[in-house]
């Protein structure tokens, strides 16, 4: 508000509010036309805060526990007081990088808290490089439990690198066969 505006709402003259900017007892800056802009007193013009629970699972199996990872996670946000805008459910490999709910949640400039269950949920690899990208923005991402051990999930994603490699290598049919060997052969050395 201009200091004239100030020195009336405040019930003392335009010189006296004057001099006390001068003195720097009003916090304020001066314009380039001179007008004293004071910024004393005024509430913070900041967009209110968009929190949007992210959630996501590998597989169409795993449908049930995409579910209960949003109902942990509202919980979680009702119980640090976090208004929650948006649910966002994405059914894919942490693996995959073109998964288009969350590509699309990152794009929004507006959400300036996503809430996951796991650093895992985000992405298997390369969270870090999101997190710190997001936090140069002003925008976080709170991860509610820092270990995870999901066994079944790490299986997969392992399975789909494999099967892109092996994609590449011997093309898309004889790669099926040769990710679901290498995958038997895997869980056959953990039961031994």
């Amino acid at each position: 508000m201009k200091l004239s505006q100030y020195a009336k709402q405040q019930g003392i003259s335009y010189r006296t509010a004057f001099r006390w900017w001068q003195a720097g007892q009003i916090k304020g800056y001066q314009a380039p036309s001179g007008t004293i802009i004071v910024t004393e007193g005024e509430k913070s013009l900041s967009p209110p805060e968009k929190t949007v629970i992210y959630a996501r699972v590998s597989s169409q199996e795993h449908q049930e526990n995409l579910e209960r990872q949003v109902e942990r996670l509202q919980n979680y946000c009702a119980a640090k007081g976090y208004q929650v805008t948006m649910i966002v459910k994405e059914i894919a490999s942490g693996v995959n990088d073109s998964r288009p709910k969350l590509l699309s949640l990152l794009k929004d400039t507006s959400v300036t808290r996503i809430v996951v269950e796991h650093k895992d949920r985000l992405t298997r690899f390369g969270a870090n490089y999101i997190l710190t990208l997001l936090e140069a923005h002003g925008r976080t991402v709170e991860i509610v439990n820092l270990a995870d051990d999901d066994k079944e999930d790490l299986i997969q994603d392992l399975s789909s690198i494999f099967y892109r490699f092996c994609a590449r290598m011997y093309g898309p049919r004889r790669a099926k066969r040769k990710t679901e060997k290498i995958v038997k052969e895997l869980e056959a050395k953990e039961e031994e």
